[in-house]
């Protein structure tokens, strides 16, 4: 008896004959149609990130290696020596001294007095809409506002030492804005202020995605309000906690117009609220120096992309990792 040779070719056939036009058009890939319209869509916004990003930038780096004044070609070629003033220069190490202290007190005082705020305003309450307005506000008032109201607030005849005085308090009446003690403080406190409303807002909105299933459940079984808030709604906001985090970061290390408004040019140096922002418009726009100023403007920027690269990362890997459909588990 002759054993039967099964022959699988017409089958592989038969299968790559039944494959639909869209299949075979997806393993060629996007057709000469679709490639068109991707570059029409993108194309108004990449003409504007490189002529109002790229652009810049490298002309900063151009200019910052000239000595010029602003006016007319840049025909006096320094170098390396603006870029040898600014990380030799004491007064720009305080600035960047204190745009790092910036960083770590916001998110030390923002992070958790905006997350208690959210999570309050996440349960049922009166006044819960009335409540979220009154802490957003802040942070839609202009920075020049926010600014001149502070300024007149805290200075040696202003209001809160006139209030302290008022109720008893004199002696802890100070000068809020001149001294170096008290300025960086000052300065904090203004910006949690102004800034809380917009991470309780992102707070909210993170909440807002987490099922009340999974906070429902744990309660059944026994979990109290803050183990809830620990184990289940404080992990799931995580990547929205994170991503804030970011923004502050970035936010902080470009701090510019609360300080050069409150402080002025002179002040902020010498009570210890200078920044790296006012450093480069003092010692490059006001100084008549703009190559020197673009050389600032090109560290602050190769800081901050250094901070971002580092922080995406080692912190934002697993959120943009999880956030993509054609990860290397389906490859």
């Amino acid at each position: 008896m002759k054993a039967t040779r099964v022959d699988a070719a017409p089958a592989d056939r038969a299968d790559g004959e039944n494959t639909s036009p869209s299949a075979r058009r997806r393993r060629r890939g996007i057709g000469w149609a679709a490639r068109i319209e991707l570059i029409v869509l993108i194309a108004p916004a990449l003409v504007v990130f490189l002529a109002f990003v790229i652009f810049p930038v490298a002309m900063a780096a151009y200019y910052g290696f000239f000595s010029w004044n602003g006016y007319g070609p840049a025909t006096d070629f320094v170098g390396l020596r603006n870029y040898v003033t600014i990380f030799t220069d004491p007064t720009f190490h305080d600035a960047l001294w204190h745009n790092g202290v910036i960083v770590v007190l916001s998110l030390v005082i923002q992070g958790p007095v905006a997350l208690g705020l959210a999570l309050l305003l996440n349960r049922k309450m009166r006044g819960q809409s009335l409540i979220r307005v009154l802490i957003f506000i802040p942070y839609v008032i202009a920075e020049v506002v926010v600014g001149i109201g502070w300024s007149l607030m805290l200075q040696t005849e202003g209001g809160l030492n006139g209030l302290l005085e008022k109720v008893g308090l004199g002696s802890l009446a100070s000068d809020w804005l001149a001294d170096p003690k008290l300025a960086i403080w000052s300065l904090v406190g203004i910006l949690t202020w102004k800034y809380v409303g917009f991470a309780v807002i992102l707070f909210l909105a993170g909440l807002q995605g987490i099922p009340e299933e999974l906070s429902e459940a744990a309660a059944i079984d026994g979990a109290s309000f803050w183990q809830v808030q620990r184990h289940i709604v404080l992990p799931l906001l995580g990547p929205t906690i994170r991503i804030w985090a970011f923004l502050s970061i970035i936010g902080s290390l470009q701090l510019f117009d609360l300080v050069y408004i409150i402080w002025g040019q002179y002040v902020a140096s010498t009570a210890g609220t200078s920044t790296m922002a006012t450093y480069m418009v003092v010692n490059g726009r006001n100084a008549g120096s703009y190559g020197y100023g673009n050389a600032v403007a090109v560290v602050m920027f190769v800081i901050s992309l250094v901070i971002a690269l580092l922080y995406q990362r080692f912190v934002l890997r697993r959120d943009t990792e999880g956030a993509l459909t054609g990860g290397k588990k389906s490859r």
